[in-house]
């Protein structure tokens, strides 16, 4: 297919979803360099090795998996025009999310209540790094949820319909990559000591 042919409209959708699968990409080389950091660190003396992690980051990962059902279902209602449905779907996305980041924050809490902070002297380099992929992963769940208000928003103005969905799939795709990417994260931090 070539990509300089096709209506203006068509060029724009195309160039849209390039640079968002661009960005996408470049997180994924991000997040690979931090848990590539992670595995060569694992190899120093102070590393905590049978450390567990809190069941906070076990309950967020079910909540992210449902937000990602839940924005599944509000494109499906919007692609049979149930404006309703769409409605309802996106706000127990919206709400799902910043369920997420309190749940996130609760394992924060449980970190810091079992005596390991991100930096000073109770702070551990495993720790560190459990903070630091946690906390630049709640970031990009804030984006989210921007692009997720927005979304609520258009659709509020009906701006979107059956046939007009670009700016509700683009939230979507990187919906769906934050929710995948959190729960590779959850499982490399659970399995890699």
């Amino acid at each position: 297919m070539d990509l300089t042919q096709g209506t203006l409209e068509e060029k724009n959708s195309r160039a849209k979803k390039m640079m968002l699968w661009f960005g996408i990409i470049s997180l994924i080389m991000s997040f690979a360099g931090w848990t590539s950091a992670f595995v060569v660190s694992s190899s120093r003396p102070d590393w905590l090795k049978e450390f567990q992690l809190p069941d906070a980051f076990i309950s967020s990962t079910v909540v992210i998996i449902l937000s990602s059902i839940t924005f599944i279902l509000a494109k499906r209602a919007l692609k049979n025009n149930k404006r309703q449905a769409t409605t309802l779907f996106l706000i127990a996305t919206f709400v799902l999310g910043i369920a997420f980041i309190v749940n996130q924050f609760n394992g924060f809490q449980q970190i810091i209540n079992l005596g390991y902070n991100f930096t000073g002297p109770t702070s551990n380099v495993t720790m560190s790094y459990i903070y630091l992929i946690a906390v630049v992963h709640i970031l990009h769940v804030v984006v989210g949820l921007i692009c997720l208000f927005v979304v609520i928003y258009n659709h509020f103005k009906q701006k979107y319909n059956s046939s007009n969905m670009l700016g509700f799939e683009l939230a979507a795709t990187y919906w769906h990559f934050v929710d995948i990417l959190w729960i590779y994260l959850f499982l490399f931090l659970y399995f890699v000591r």
